[in-house]
């Protein structure tokens, strides 16, 4: 996991988000990349480049948030866009490389009833980056229990499933599979990708209504330390093809999620 990139909003708790990131790409001695959105246009008569002048102070918050963390042995550098975020990761991505993309639930919304905040959403929606969705005020502990739903177990690409290979081989971790079956299922659906079958400890069949009605009833005799999910268009948040953000009521966990991306279902 060599590219890590953490978002940096408006949040005055960003600095939490990003000492995660440094303490969980330590373990992987990780390149950390901390993102500055801004958007400036600057009309031919302007006397001054407002771009410039933003695109300055966009640096400068991203380095007061930097202030706040223990930086350990990790190379933290400063990336800035002018544009619309989504855009901003896509760019970054092709040039760098991305694996990861740790995030808050809610960059910059303060809707107590949200789980994911629009910004948070669009960047699980609309990219095919792998992210870490961290909630607020969470320390970086050894990832030791892992749970993975889903409804499917049909993978495209082997690649999909290299951040959860690499979480599990860093803690030695347990990674236990919960299929869930919805309503509609088809026997294609049962079918379990054989490199997905390699890291579980554990297999878990049920029925509901819904992969993350599923969770709920699994999650405490579980106890994980982190859920990994899968994004894709009949996937766990599969509201986020609708609308960006996801209310509590909808889905709602204490503990970091890890988003896969698969392309195809």
């Amino acid at each position: 996991m060599n590219n890590i990139l953490v978002p940096i909003g408006t949040s005055p708790n960003a600095h939490e988000t990003l000492q995660y990131a440094v303490d969980f790409a330590s373990e992987f001695s990780s390149r950390v990349y901390v993102m500055g959105v801004f958007t400036a246009k600057a009309g031919a008569g302007d006397l001054i480049n407002i771009s410039e002048k933003v695109a300055e102070s966009s640096k400068k918050h991203v380095k007061e948030v930097i202030e706040k963390v223990n930086a350990k042995n990790i190379d933290l550098k400063i990336v800035t866009y002018n544009g619309d975020l989504i855009d901003g990761l896509k760019e970054i991505d092709k040039e760098l490389g991305l694996d990861l993309i740790i995030i808050a639930p809610r960059c910059n919304d303060i809707k107590e009833e949200l789980y994911l905040g629009h910004t948070t959403g669009r960047i699980v929606k609309r990219t095919d980056i792998p992210a870490l969705i961290v909630p607020r005020g969470t320390n970086f502990k050894p990832i030791k229990n892992i749970l993975t739903a889903f409804k499917s177990g049909i993978l495209s690409q082997r690649r999909i499933l290299e951040p959860l290979k690499l979480i599990k081989k860093k803690f030695k971790s347990k990674v236990n599979l919960l299929l869930v079956k919805t309503p509609g299922y088809s026997d294609e659906d049962l079918k379990i990708n054989t490199s997905l079958m390699d890291l579980c400890s554990s297999l878990t069949v049920t029925e509901n209504a819904t992969t993350y009605l599923g969770v709920l009833e699994h999650f405490q005799s579980t106890n994980p330390d982190l859920l990994c999910v899968f994004r894709r268009k009949r996937g766990f948040f599969k509201n986020l093809w609708e609308k960006n953000a996801i209310l509590k009521s909808e889905f709602s966990v204490r503990i970091p999620v890890l988003v896969l991306s698969v392309k195809k279902d």
